[in-house]
């Protein structure tokens, strides 16, 4: 675990991941339940650093069945997927709660929406400014150069 940048906590048979446990993955990523031979295994959920929440039933590491929740609290369903498709454009938060009165526009479904620095863009994983063609994260930290793609310093 130490060379993949992983952290576990929970029971181990012959130096191996195995019975209840937490492995976190270099992402921030956290598996929460049970384990054998070193692999997801039985019921267990994955936590997604944005809040997301995957439960399922592993099979040597492999899901077999499962379910995901988003950070809001939308249960996605691989059949009869309404949200937000061609006949029903609203947000989760629009469903849940309403549309906004007229003239109150909403462009996301973060509840309240983001502050977006003058003259940027949100591309995602942060803020784009075009005019210094720099990325920065949602803090304000140095993500990338636009055009090179070049990551930030270690």
């Amino acid at each position: 675990m130490e060379l993949t940048g992983g952290r576990y906590r929970g029971g181990t048979v012959r130096s191996r991941m195995e019975g209840q446990g937490s492995y976190t993955l270099p992402t921030g990523t956290e598996y929460r339940g049970e384990l054998k031979d070193g692999m997801f295994h039985g019921e267990g959920e994955l936590l997604f650093p944005g809040g997301g929440t995957y439960r399922a039933l592993w099979h040597r590491g492999v899901p077999t069945q499962g379910k995901y929740t988003f950070a809001d609290g939308l249960k996605y369903e691989d059949k009869k997927w309404h949200y937000c498709d061609g006949y029903d454009r609203r947000f989760y938060t629009e469903i849940c709660f309403g549309l906004k009165p007229a003239g109150i526009a909403q462009l996301t479904n973060l509840e309240p929406p983001r502050n977006i620095p003058q003259g940027c863009y949100d591309c995602g994983d942060g803020f784009y400014n075009p005019e210094t063609r720099v990325v920065v994260d949602y803090k304000l930290r140095f993500l990338r150069y636009a055009e090179i793609g070049l990551l930030a310093p270690l």
